[in-house]
């Protein structure tokens, strides 16, 4: 899972909450951070790091464009400057707003280390919210019957040639008008956990879980190669409305 946290100049909150996060949450999440003004990171940050027993290897600053072509599980702003300048400027499928003060201005004594506290806090509350969402593992017996209804099992074999598609994509590609319908079994898709979404300005777009198991993805990639003519219809008319940006002018809007 990849969670990118954000703030105004990158130097303080959002590189605290990355080692915290590499921290508590082991091997599970790949962590970035990033700024809209980068200025790089404040010393006593890093400090107040170390006093804390983390790491600090690795952390850097660095702006926000370096990092826009990374699609992130979760984006999570430490500041209004940050999600009010990252408004479609980043790939995410969850949005969360922290609005924490700057521990620059905050009168107290050792503000970088009471900001760190309560950063660790809320990353500890975070991450054991996000446990209890974790959806149950994928059993063969709910994966073949997903794959039991022709809409269904022709919108997974698309999506594995595409790697993406949004319903308008769909209702073409398979010729149906009612998008509720297509809506309902791409909502039933992702219940299971087969199929992952992201929202990109107004539209949504599903593809496989990258966490889907080996021999499920392989079992929808083998029947793409081995009966390719089940879904060369749905391709061709796919393929007639053009690239992305044309489909997305064309069906979309």
């Amino acid at each position: 899972m990849k969670v990118l946290f954000l703030c105004s100049e990158n130097s303080a909150r959002s590189i605290m909450a990355e080692a915290l996060l590499k921290h508590h949450g082991k091997d599970e999440y790949e962590v970035y951070s990033a700024g809209t003004e980068p200025c790089g990171v404040d010393s006593r940050t890093l400090l107040a790091i170390e006093h804390f027993g983390l790491q600090t290897e690795g952390l850097h600053s660095k702006h926000l464009d370096e990092v826009a072509n990374i699609h992130f599980d979760f984006v999570i702003t430490l500041c209004d400057k940050a999600a009010k300048e990252c408004d479609n400027r980043i790939n995410g499928t969850n949005l969360l707003a922290w609005d924490f003060p700057e521990p620059r201005t905050r009168p107290e004594a050792n503000p970088f280390e009471k900001t760190l506290q309560e950063l660790n806090e809320r990353i500890k509350m975070f991450l054991l919210i996000n446990e209890k969402q974790k959806p149950a593992p994928i059993t063969p017996t709910t994966f073949y019957k997903a794959l039991a209804d022709d809409i269904r099992l022709k919108t997974l074999l698309i999506i594995a040639v595409e790697k993406e598609v949004c319903v308008c994509e769909l209702m073409v590609a398979l010729d149906e008008e009612s998008q509720p319908k297509v809506s309902r079994h791409l909502a039933q898709l992702r219940k299971t956990g087969i199929l992952s979404d992201r929202k990109h300005q107004q539209w949504v777009f599903y593809s496989l879980n990258p966490t889907l198991p080996k021999w499920m993805k392989q079992t929808i990639t083998a029947t793409v190669v081995n009966e390719p003519i089940f879904i060369e219809q749905e391709l061709a008319r796919l393929n007639a409305m053009g690239d992305r940006p044309t489909r997305v002018a064309s069906c979309c809007n």
